[in-house]
């Protein structure tokens, strides 16, 4: 009898009750595939889009999620002990084969980042995605410098939050913006120097704090505020356009002349598990545990929670980000 594991399957595209928990069948590695055994996974809005049918990749039926953080159970390559512990993401994880809502999950060894860390499983469960997103937002969307000023447009987001964070540890002014002033002190703890209140015109703000301007930015809420989000940057600064909070993905009528001030650059970041050095992971799990960095965690679940926590990521009253237990 082969064995059985405990996973969330989606059929077909619909509400938060579309996931269920059921037995399905343990995944079994072969060579150049690493089997996780999942202590904790983080919840993304991109598993939210892909549930509802609105992602432009995956097929159904699924087991969703595009993360999870354990411990290595098979690696028949050898590429990593048995009991290592490590993090996986992306690289079509969740979408084009099942993915991290589940007691195991099966990935390439590529996309596996060991690590040692004495922190819980939930705080860890919370950091691979988030981390791989607000860095990668910092670095190759930024090209940040210490001691630069950054607008992050979408603050309490998780990856915001985590921007804020790295942001700090690099000695960096943060201005950060929330559409609730209940947020705001979520935001200082985070430690945001300067917390705006969001009604769509930020950059006059910025701009009476720091009249040329700050030297970059990072969209998390999408194309309906990119244009004011672009008018907050000074000539020769960057707007990284990462997020769609507002799930507002794409301009109409793009005129660039009309939407890029002069000598202000436009990128975007997505990327995948390689992009995130274990390096960089490693030092961010140690600066957590040392007290220099806050994971922002909003939420912990268990796993037969799960239509819950889409309910409440839906409704935007996670505050943080959403982990689920195994």
């Amino acid at each position: 009898m082969s064995a059985s594991m405990r996973a969330v399957v989606v059929d077909q595209p619909g509400p938060p009750e579309a996931l269920r928990v059921r037995e399905v069948p343990k995944p079994t590695a072969a060579e150049g595939q690493v089997l996780i055994r999942v202590a904790a996974f983080g919840l993304n809005r991109s598993e939210l889009h892909f549930r509802q049918g609105v992602a432009y990749s995956g097929s159904f039926p699924r087991i969703p999620g595009i993360e999870a953080a354990g411990v290595v159970e098979e690696a028949p390559g050898g590429e990593f002990p048995r009991g290592t512990q490590v993090v996986t993401m992306m690289g079509g994880m969740g979408r084009d084969f099942d993915g991290g809502y589940a007691e195991y999950v099966l990935v390439p060894a590529r996309q596996v980042i060991a690590f040692t860390s004495d922190l819980p499983w939930h705080v860890v469960g919370a950091v691979p995605e988030m981390l791989q997103t607000a860095n990668g937002s910092l670095t190759a969307g930024l090209d940040a410098r210490e001691g630069q000023s950054v607008l992050i447009r979408g603050g309490t987001s998780s990856i915001g939050l985590a921007a804020t964070v790295l942001a700090k540890l690099r000695g960096m002014t943060v201005y950060a913006t929330t559409r609730r002033d209940a947020a705001r002190p979520l935001l200082e703890v985070t430690g945001a120097d300067h917390v705006l209140i969001d009604d769509g015109d930020i950059a006059s703000r910025v701009r009476r704090i720091e009249p040329a301007g700050v030297d970059g930015a990072i969209e998390l809420v999408g194309v309906n505020v990119m244009k004011d989000t672009l008018r907050a940057v000074r000539a020769g600064g960057t707007v990284c356009f990462t997020g769609m909070l507002s799930d507002q993905w794409t301009i109409k009528e793009f005129y660039p002349m009309d939407w890029l001030p002069n000598g202000v650059r436009l990128t975007a970041y997505s990327g995948e598990a390689g992009d995130l050095p274990a390096a960089t992971l490693q030092a961010f799990l140690d600066a957590v545990a040392a007290g220099r960095a806050t994971v922002p965690i909003g939420r912990v679940y268990r796993m037969h929670e799960i239509a819950r926590a889409h309910h409440d990521m839906e409704a935007g009253t996670v505050g943080g980000k959403a982990v689920v237990l195994t």
